[in-house]
C-alpha cells in the first residue's frame, strides 16, 4: 500500500511532530473511554433506574384506571403521588411525541424502556427541560401527563467524567509541552548555530539539554574550532608564501629595469614576470577570501553600484538595473554580508562578462530570505555540460568563450562560488534570456 499521502500530511517541524505524538494518544484514549464507559456503564445504570421507575408509574396508572372518573383518579392517587414524588396532570396538553436533545445519550435508553415496559405511552419529552421527564399516557379518563425528576431514570451529571477527562488531559498536555519545549530548545539552538556558521557567522553557543544533544553540540563546537584553525593556518601560510614569492619577483623586476631596452629577451621575460605576478595575486585572492572581513550590515544595491561604477571607469559597458523586491521596505533594510568578499565575487563576475562580451547588465533582487546578484552578458556563454567545470579553480574553457580581452587565470567563477558557499548560498550559471549570453546568479541567504 502507498502511504506517501500520510507522510506528506505529517507536520514538518519538530514541535509539530512532538505535539502530534503527544496529543494523538490522549485524544484516542479519551474517545475509547468515552465510548466504552458512557455507552456501557451509563447505559446499564440508566436501564436499571428506568426499570425501577417503570414500577412506580405502572402502579400509579393502575390506580388511575381503576377510578370511575378523572376527578376520582386525581383525588384517589394524591397520597400515592406525594409518596412517589410524581406530578400528575389530567387531562394533559396536546400530544408531545418523543423528543430529546441530540447529545442526550442516556435519553435514548429511557425512551426505549418506557415505550417497551409501560402500557399506553403516547409521548416522552426529554428536551423541554434537562431536569424533568414528561410522559404522556392514554387512560380511560383521557390523556394523562406524568412528570418526575430526570435523576430517577439516569445517572446525574454524566458529563462530569468528560469534563474531568478533558481538563486533566489539557493540564497534562500543557505540562508535557513545557517539559518538551525545554528539551527541544537545545536542538533548535544547535540548528541555529550550525545555520549561522554555514552563512559565515560565528555566534556564541554552549551545549545544553540531554546527554545526546550535549554530545552533538560538543561535536559541532569541535568541528567549528577545527575549521576556524584551518582557516587561520591557511591565511598565515599564504601570508608567508606571498612574502617569499613577491621578494624574488621584485628582484626580477629590478633586474629587468636595469637591462637594456633593446635586449631581445627583456620583453619576453617581462611578460613572464607579469604573468607570474597576476597568477600569484589571483591565487592569493582565491585562498584568502574566507578571511577578508567579518559579517556586517551592508546595502546590497550600493555594493552593486560600486562594482558597476568601477567597471565603467575601466571602459566596460555595464549598466545597473533597478532593484527588484517583494516589499519596497526591504530596500531600506541592511543585509548581513561580508562586504569585501561579496564585492570581489561580484567584481569577478562583471570582469568575466567584460572579458568575453561587449555589454553586461547587473541586477539585484531582494526578498525576506535572500538577496540575489545577477550578471548577464551578450557573449558566447558557456555550454550547460561545461558549467560545473567552469566553476572549478584554475579551469579555463578557452574553447567555450572568446577571449577577446586577454586570457583569464581561471579563478573568477571559483572565487565567486567560494564566497557564495561561505555565506551559505550558491552560484548558478544559465543562459541569459535578455542578452543571449551567460547569466550568473549569486544567491546569498539572509
Amino acid at each position: 500500500m502507498d502511504f506517501s499521502w500520510l507522510k506528506r500530511s505529517m507536520p514538518r517541524g519538530l514541535y509539530g511532530r512532538v505535539a502530534l505524538i503527544l496529543l494523538l494518544p490522549v485524544v484516542v484514549l479519551q474517545l475509547v473511554i468515552s465510548v466504552v464507559f458512557l455507552q456501557r456503564h451509563f447505559e446499564g445504570v440508566t436501564r436499571q433506574m428506568t426499570n425501577s421507575t417503570v414500577l412506580d408509574l405502572s402502579y400509579l396508572l393502575a390506580e388511575m384506571r381503576a377510578a370511575p372518573d378523572a376527578t376520582a383518579a386525581l383525588a384517589g392517587t394524591e397520597a400515592l403521588r406525594q409518596a412517589l414524588n410524581l406530578d400528575l396532570r389530567l387531562p394533559a396538553e396536546p400530544e408531545l411525541g418523543d423528543r430529546r436533545m441530540f447529545y442526550d445519550i442516556s435519553g435514548r435508553t429511557v425512551i426505549a424502556i418506557l415505550h417497551d415496559r409501560l402500557e399506553g405511552v403516547e409521548g416522552i419529552d426529554l428536551a423541554a427541560s434537562t431536569r424533568v421527564v414528561r410522559v404522556q399516557v392514554a387512560t380511560p379518563h383521557g390523556l394523562a401527563e406524568i412528570r418526575f425528576d430526570r435523576r430517577r431514570v439516569s445517572a446525574s451529571n454524566p458529563h462530569q467524567l468528560l469534563v474531568l477527562m478533558v481538563v486533566t488531559a489539557a493540564l497534562m498536555t500543557f505540562v508535557a509541552y513545557l517539559y518538551l519545549r525545554n528539551q527541544l530548545r537545545p536542538i533548535t539552538r544547535l540548528a541555529q548555530a550550525a545555520q549561522d556558521f554555514g552563512k559565515g557567522r560565528v555566534v556564541p553557543y554552549k551545549p545544553s539539554g540531554a546527554t545526546e544533544v550535549r554530545a552533538a553540540g560538543s561535536a559541532f563546537l569541535d568541528m567549528r574550532n577545527r575549521i576556524e584553525r584551518q582557516t587561520q593556518q591557511r591565511t598565515m601560510m599564504l601570508s608567508g608564501v606571498s612574502h617569499d614569492l613577491r621578494t624574488p619577483l621584485t628582484r626580477m623586476k629590478l633586474t629587468l629595469s636595469l637591462m637594456e631596452d633593446d635586449a631581445p629577451e627583456r620583453d619576453e621575460m617581462a611578460r613572464d614576470v607579469d604573468e607570474m605576478q597576476r597568477l600569484l595575486d589571483a591565487f592569493l585572492d582565491y585562498a584568502r577570501d574566507g578571511a577578508l572581513d567579518d559579517v556586517a550590515p551592508c546595502d546590497p544595491v550600493a555594493m552593486a553600484q560600486d562594482v558597476v561604477d568601477g567597471a565603467q571607469r575601466g571602459g566596460g559597458a555595464v549598466t545597473l538595473l533597478a532593484p527588484a523586491c517583494d516589499d519596497p521596505a526591504l530596500l531600506d533594510q541592511p543585509v548581513l554580508l561580508r562586504r569585501l568578499a561579496v564585492e570581489r565575487a561580484l567584481g569577478n563576475l562583471v570582469g568575466n562578462a567584460m572579458r568575453y562580451a561587449q555589454r553586461a547588465e547587473v541586477s539585484v533582487t531582494l526578498s525576506e530570505r535572500m538577496v540575489r546578484f545577477t550578471v548577464e552578458d551578450d557573449g558566447p556563454g558557456i555550454p550547460e555540460a561545461e558549467r560545473d567545470e567552469a566553476m572549478r579553480p584554475f579551469s579555463r574553457l578557452d574553447q567555450a568563450r572568446n577571449q577577446n580581452r586577454g586570457a583569464g587565470v581561471g579563478l573568477g567563477l571559483a572565487i565567486a562560488l567560494d564566497v557564495a558557499r561561505t555565506h551559505g548560498g550558491s552560484l548558478r550559471l544559465s543562459e541569459s534570456e535578455t542578452l543571449g549570453g551567460l547569466r550568473a546568479d549569486l544567491v546569498l541567504p539572509q
